[in-house]
């Protein structure tokens, strides 16, 4: 994925629909001095653009160079101004703002009383959906206001705000430092995934214990349960305790069918929560509730009532598909899995602006994953090399540890071992560079390194013993993070058995099934 540089101006115009591009110019036009003004040219510039081209902007005439900051500036407001104005992204929370915004102006033109009646109502608005920042910020308003309307209620008045901006101010520490402690360990997860031994451990658990805040559950309003369920539910994931993520992600997202308003005012939290159901279902090979809960959110997103952005699309896109795609991990399924490689590459494209490199490359890594279940190992090794080729990416380590051993053993399966020696000193350096060179890893290099002395009448007993050394890492507290990257058990009972290796995992799964 290359890191081209993308104009802001221009991103934004291409994201517009069409009703929004009409939108904009109903807006621009409503005052005949504007018909020709230079931004409104600039705007049709650069919606036929296809690139962003500035030197076709100046040759056009319509601005100088020493303009075009300014117009583009200015033509960037004047969109914004547009969209917020659409009804479709008037929600509660700009509904607050804008009454808010009201209040304000009533009030610097000495209209107390008119001020206090919007912001009374606005302040109910913002707590009855949780809004309690800006809730805060009414009750700040309202104190400064009341010091100037003096009215025969003034005491009884200053005790009532005074208490709600107490309550409110305390609410919003808690919310503040539990949602600090679930950015700092979501921070940790991207740079380097699960922990890797005691010392991570101990590091991991220090800061949650340190940063994670004194509460009563039962004195917590939906917010702040909501950042300490997301607190909780990292924690659990990064220590790998897969069944107390599961628990924290379930109670996230009860939380919300709880509170159903809450999911058409945070449709984002909403999704996410799902996505670490599935995640945590998936790694505790929860298979009924897995397909329940990848239904429900499909059918909860194709509502409409749900809300819909350009945002809240590519989420939908990311987590479903990503979650189709662990489904037939789960089952073994990995041909009926392929068509969704296109849908893939196509919402990558479509949506390529609003999602990371990091969430990028996971896709291509599952996508590997599926063509290797599939037996298919040169279109595994071609979406392999677009994450090992990537220079740019600086989190998820052990994402990019597991791609290169993946890759080896891809290349090995396709016959294609004649560059296997240097593959392999490439793997282990890197490995050693990352810190990452742990037994798992150990024994597949090693066995793969000896692969050239083995004479094929013993290649079976071979496996059996790498199988034996690996299967006793199967529930070790760090090595097990190993096979949630690669179900390499399952590839080497597949050599033994000589089954394709998608069979064995379906027979699993049939065990397993819950």
């Amino acid at each position: 994925m290359t890191n081209v540089h993308r104009d802001a101006l221009f991103v934004l115009i291409k994201s517009l629909s069409k009703s929004e591009k009409r939108q904009f110019k109903l807006y621009v036009g409503r005052l005949g001095v504007n018909t020709d003004a230079k931004f409104l040219a600039l705007f049709n510039l650069l919606d036929k653009m296809k690139a962003y081209d500035e030197e076709q902007i100046l040759d056009s005439g319509i601005v100088k160079k020493t303009q075009i900051s300014n117009l583009k500036a200015h033509l960037y407001k004047q969109i914004l101004v547009s969209l917020r104005l659409n009804p479709v992204n008037q929600n509660i929370r700009i509904q607050i703002r804008e009454q808010l915004d009201f209040a304000t102006i009533l009030y610097q033109k000495g209209l107390y009383k008119q001020s206090l009646k919007i912001l009374d109502k606005a302040k109910s608005m913002a707590m009855e959906h949780e809004e309690k920042n800006v809730a805060y910020e009414i009750v700040e308003l309202e104190k400064v206001i009341e010091t100037q309307y003096i009215t025969r209620s003034i005491p009884d008045r200053a005790d009532e705000l005074a208490q709600q901006a107490k309550k409110l101010s305390e609410h919003n520490v808690i919310t503040s430092k539990l949602s600090n402690l679930s950015l700092q360990l979501y921070g940790m997860m991207l740079k380097v995934g699960y922990v890797r031994n005691d010392e991570d451990l101990q590091s991991v658990k220090d800061y949650f214990e340190s940063h994670v805040p004194a509460y009563k559950l039962e004195d917590l309003g939906f917010r702040e349960k909501l950042w300490a369920y997301k607190a909780h539910l990292w924690y659990s994931l990064l220590t790998q305790d897969f069944l107390s993520s599961y628990r924290y992600a379930s109670k996230w997202v009860d939380l919300f069918y709880e509170n159903e308003e809450m999911i058409l005012l945070n449709p984002v939290f909403y999704l996410k929560g799902n996505h670490y159901l599935l995640e945590s279902l998936f790694f505790v090979k929860y298979g009924s509730q897995f397909k329940d809960t990848l239904a429900r959110l499909e059918q909860q997103v194709a509502d409409p009532k749900f809300p819909q952005n350009d945002n809240i699309a590519s989420l939908a896109f990311l987590y479903i598909n990503s979650n189709k795609l662990n489904l037939h991990f789960l089952e073994g399924t990995f041909d009926k899995g392929l068509y969704l490689v296109k849908i893939i590459e196509y919402g990558i494209k479509k949506h390529g602006d609003r999602i990371d490199a990091h969430h990028v490359m996971l896709l291509y890594y599952k996508i590997a994953c599926l063509y290797f279940g599939h037996g298919d190992y040169k279109n595994c090794i071609a979406y392999l090399k677009k994450i090992i080729s990537n220079k740019s990416l600086k989190m998820r380590e052990d994402l990019m540890c597991f791609a290169r051993v993946l890759s080896l053993v891809a290349h090995y399966e396709a016959g294609m071992d004649y560059h296997l020696e240097v593959q392999l000193k490439s793997t282990y350096k890197f490995l050693l560079k990352m810190n990452d060179l742990h037994a798992v890893q150990k024994e597949m290099i090693k066995f793969l390194r000896s692969l050239g002395d083995i004479y094929p009448h013993e290649l079976k007993n071979e496996f059996q013993k790498l199988y034996n050394e690996l299967k006793k890492y199967e529930n070790h507290p760090y090595e097990k993070r190993a096979f949630l990257y690669l179900d390499i058990l399952s590839w080497l009972e597949c050599h033994l058995e000589g089954k394709p290796v998608a069979q064995i995992i379906r027979e699993k799964a049939l065990l397993a099934t819950r």
